[in-house]
């Protein structure tokens, strides 16, 4: 019989279950679902603008995190994701415009496709590793932004193709509001698969095979098979985010896909976190909003200094890389890892000690 004078110290699981919740701890639970309730009302309280603004971000964040799945989590460097990005984008917009398919089919369809792609060019990360396989991935988005560019007939050139929003029966997510909707439940979807992804068996092989994949293949990992799979699932995320993308915008074309949008993919997980999901959201909210902050920034100086403000405004990939580069030196786990060092600093707050 529990004594009624004895209060219980710490967390405790008394089944299976329990133990496999990915988070374990009441209040913890609490504060997710708390933050799932405000990014889904946050819509009903904000301007079109913001919004829209939150809908890129979120977009990005999934394709960021399919991005991290394959080099924050498996070690695999890809300078590619721009031209996955237009592959799900262009999949999308063929089957739904030339093809008259829903964009229902369309959508999911594009993920695969991508990933099909993704594991043709990540076969050869069974011979390459590091900086060769960063030229491998690199030659993939030459390549595909020349078959899109040049297959006139399928893609419409360089002039692109137009697209439309999705619709269910009569109602089409024309409107910022719904349309945000959309994002965020493909969002949901994609965090809490690959939240579980990485405690499941699958997960775990990718994590050795970026710690140390000689030892990984000697405990019995196939190590191919794991790399050609993690490009897969990767390209899976980055299509489905170019096909959300691409009927947003409502249009799709070929520089919109350059290596500018690979290195910008590249940037949000380093910025936000190598090997972290929550970190991938981070990055992708950050250097999505970067550029609107310095646009902001530089309009505030113009009427106050506007020598200063014309300068500043060639100075955007400057700062861009700056941010790079600062994070690297001095927090190279992220925003993830600085957001951790602040809620472990408030634990112990104000016993330090």
């Amino acid at each position: 019989m529990r004594n009624p004078f004895v209060m219980d110290c710490g967390e405790f699981h008394v089944n299976y279950k329990q133990d496999m919740n990915i988070w374990k701890i009441t209040r913890v639970r609490m504060r997710i679902y708390a933050i799932v309730l405000l990014f889904a009302i946050f819509p009903l309280i904000s301007s079109d603008y913001i919004v829209g603004l939150a809908t890129l971000c979120g977009i990005a964040a999934i394709g960021a995190i399919g991005l991290n799945i394959l080099t924050g989590f498996t070690g695999q460097i890809s300078i590619g994701v721009g031209a996955f990005l237009g592959v799900g984008g262009y999949t999308s917009a063929i089957l739904t415009v030339k093809l008259g398919l829903s964009f229902w089919i369309a959508m999911p369809t594009a993920g695969l496709i991508t990933a099909l792609v993704g594991a043709l060019f990540g076969i050869p990360s069974l011979r390459l590793k590091g900086l060769y396989l960063a030229i491998a991935t690199l030659a993939a988005q030459v390549i595909i932004l020349f078959v899109i560019s040049r297959w006139d007939s399928l893609t419409g050139g360089t002039a692109g193709m137009v697209l439309s929003r999705p619709s269910v029966g009569g109602f089409m997510f024309a409107s910022e509001t719904s349309y945000y909707y959309l994002m965020f439940i493909v969002l949901l979807i994609t965090t809490v698969f690959t939240l579980n992804l990485f405690r499941s068996r699958v997960g775990r092989a990718f994590i050795a095979v970026r710690d140390r994949d000689i030892a990984a293949e000697v405990m019995g990992i196939d190590i191919f098979k794991y790399k050609v799979l993690a490009f897969s699932i990767s390209s899976f995320f980055v299509g489905i985010a170019g096909a959300l993308l691409g009927h947003y915008t409502m249009i799709v074309s070929p520089e919109l896909y350059s290596i500018t949008v690979s290195i910008e993919f590249l940037a949000m997980i380093l910025v936000g976190g190598l090997g972290s999901v929550f970190g991938s959201i981070y990055g992708a909210i950050f250097i999505t909003l970067l550029p609107v902050f310095l646009r902001g920034g530089i309009e505030v100086l113009s009427g106050v200094m506007p020598d200063l403000a014309n300068v500043l405004v060639g100075l955007k990939e400057v700062v861009f890389g700056l941010v790079i580069i600062l994070f690297l030196i001095y927090e190279p786990e992220g925003l993830a890892k600085m957001w951790k060092n602040i809620k472990d600093y408030f634990k112990l707050w104000p016993y330090s000690y």
